[in-house]
């Protein structure tokens, strides 16, 4: 018995074990509002095991990257994700090196209002290349064109390394989605307020063959704030 408690103790000490054993507590346990985000990349999903899992309360899928390539999973994703009653969002991976207005015309070609529960999400891992200036010239000037064709503020998706090194300080007028796969909550170099967290690139979820990304809301923040204005 007290080789057993041992071994046990040790895997309890592996970061990985550690990890996956926290993403399952927290979604069995807490108050947190869940979600996934979903691309081509996990093929096929049974969207129905997906909407009888209460701790799910949200999806983002991806739509457009850069100035002409659609997710092919796309339209059949948002379509069986509305009929088994998830609340559903959209995002776009932006290439700064590519024109603004054609990454605009990519994604309201997917991105339809009507089909919307939640505000665009643009997803930013990259500067292209570009010195943080440029970069961020570059990233503004899409942005305002999403806020101006939506008529509402995206929500911004990024790394917390990413956006200490290129966003901190001037992104305060939009809510955060920060990925960062640790135990510990993200914090900011600006000690921004963040609104969402990704916490696991590797979760499992009934429905999902491979890994799925998982996310929550932080604090008081909840699906109020990211409600998609008709």
């Amino acid at each position: 018995m007290k080789l057993l408690t041992t071994i046990l103790s040790l895997f309890l000490s592996m970061p990985l074990f550690a990890q996956v054993l926290s993403d399952v507590q927290c979604e069995d346990t807490c108050a947190h509002i869940h979600g996934i985000d979903m691309s081509h990349y996990q093929g096929e999903v049974f969207w129905e095991a997906l909407g009888e899992n209460t701790n799910m309360a949200y999806v983002y899928l991806k739509a457009t990257e850069g100035g002409d390539r659609i997710d092919d999973r796309y339209e059949r994703n948002i379509e069986l994700a509305h009929s088994y009653g998830l609340k559903v969002g959209s995002y776009h991976f932006y290439r700064p090196q590519t024109e603004q207005e054609r990454q605009l015309k990519n994604f309201m070609t997917q991105c339809l209002p009507g089909q919307q529960d939640l505000i665009p999400m643009i997803d930013i891992e990259t500067t292209g290349g570009l010195s943080t200036d440029e970069f961020c010239d570059s990233l503004f000037k899409f942005l305002q064109l999403v806020e101006e064709a939506y008529r509402q503020k995206p929500l911004l998706y990024t790394f917390t390394n990413f956006y200490n090194r290129h966003l901190c300080g001037k992104v305060d007028a939009y809510l955060l989605m920060i990925a960062q796969y640790t135990e510990r909550e993200p914090l900011l170099a600006d000690e921004r307020d963040i609104a969402m967290w990704q916490y696991t690139g590797k979760g499992h979820i009934d429905g999902v063959k491979g890994y799925v990304d998982k996310s929550r809301f932080m604090g008081q923040h909840g699906l109020r704030e990211i409600r998609f204005r008709h």
